[in-house]
């Protein structure tokens, strides 16, 4: 129970400063740093290369296949070369893959952004002693299906 109470700790100044920003940079910061780490789209994706290219030294036709992991992507230290495995809600992620990248990005991407910017905060405020109810470690989450997510997510207030 003390690791709990140590978690709990080290959660509760980021989810007060997302529950008493008046400033909306905050929170949408944090939610494209939740929306990097998280990658919610766990498939890879398949493409065909449309020129040559060189992807970390490796030459690649045009017209030859390509398999991209998005979750890889969103921790290469190109893309975050500060601490990419870490969340951090003060990172500056916003060229992440989550909603992928060109002509293949998400039309609903936008209004996702929105609805996370306004509900996350609301929630904080509405529910503020909000936690889980059972230890992270007994969180399931879906291992078949192509979009991220937990099965079941007990929580108390």
């Amino acid at each position: 129970m003390a690791a709990r109470q140590r978690t709990r700790h080290r959660r509760r100044p980021r989810l007060r400063r997302l529950r008493d920003t008046a400033d909306p940079a905050v929170v949408a910061r944090a939610v494209e740093e939740l929306l990097r780490y998280l990658s919610v789209v766990e498939n890879v994706v398949v493409r065909v290369a449309a020129e040559d290219l060189t992807i970390a030294g490796e030459h690649i036709r045009a017209g030859e296949g390509i398999i991209v992991s998005l979750p890889a992507g969103n921790r290469d230290t190109a893309l975050l070369s500060d601490r990419p495995d870490v969340l951090d809600l003060t990172h500056n992620a916003r060229a992440h893959l989550a909603f992928g990248f060109g002509v293949h990005q998400c039309l609903g991407q936008n209004l996702a952004r929105m609805e996370l910017q306004v509900a996350i905060p609301a929630l904080l405020r509405r529910l503020p002693t909000l936690d889980l109810a059972v230890p992270f470690e007994e969180v399931h989450f879906r291992q078949q299906m192509s979009v991220y997510g937990v099965t079941r997510l007990p929580v108390t207030w």
